[in-house]
């Protein structure tokens, strides 16, 4: 099986990050045409994946979001969202796949950082210990994070 990683960052590779991501699904709250991913309700990743040239919007640090769109001209201030928190990326090959795959997992894990612990406990959330799991080919999820057995001290 072919691991999303190696996968050039088109529409199907974008989406099928997104849901590797634990607890993440996609909704369509905006249309048809706009894949809405979310984990626990909250969004972390916007895409209109049938749009040319592909772009997502990703919620990011401020600090980092203003680094990013200095860095790049594919990434500014999100489209329709908060500026200050959120980055639209255009997916035209400029920016390295593997950081896309990383900003992707940095705002799942601002927004899971966000929830209640309880919540993040049963996503089984820990931002110390990942590890990107291989996509599958079909569309179904996979979970993305395995967490080891960190023995008690």
């Amino acid at each position: 099986m072919r691991g999303c990683d190696n996968e050039a960052m088109n529409s199907r590779a974008l989406r099928q990050w997104c849901l590797a991501q634990s607890g993440a699904v996609e909704d369509f709250p905006f249309g048809p045409h706009h894949s809405v991913f979310k984990v626990a309700g909250k969004m972390f990743a916007l895409s209109a994946l049938r749009r040319t040239p592909l772009e997502v919007s990703l919620k990011c640090e401020p600090d980092l979001a203003l680094q990013l769109r200095d860095s790049y001209a594919a990434v500014r201030p999100g489209y329709h969202l908060n500026k200050r928190h959120w980055n639209t990326i255009t997916l035209d090959r400029s920016i390295p796949d593997q950081l896309v795959r990383d900003l992707i997992e940095d705002s799942y894990d601002l927004v899971v950082s966000g929830l209640p612990k309880r919540t993040r406990e049963q996503l089984g959330w820990n931002p110390w210990h990942t590890r990107p799991a291989p996509c599958p080919d079909d569309d179904r999820p996979a979970l993305k994070r395995e967490w080891p057995t960190v023995p008690n001290r």
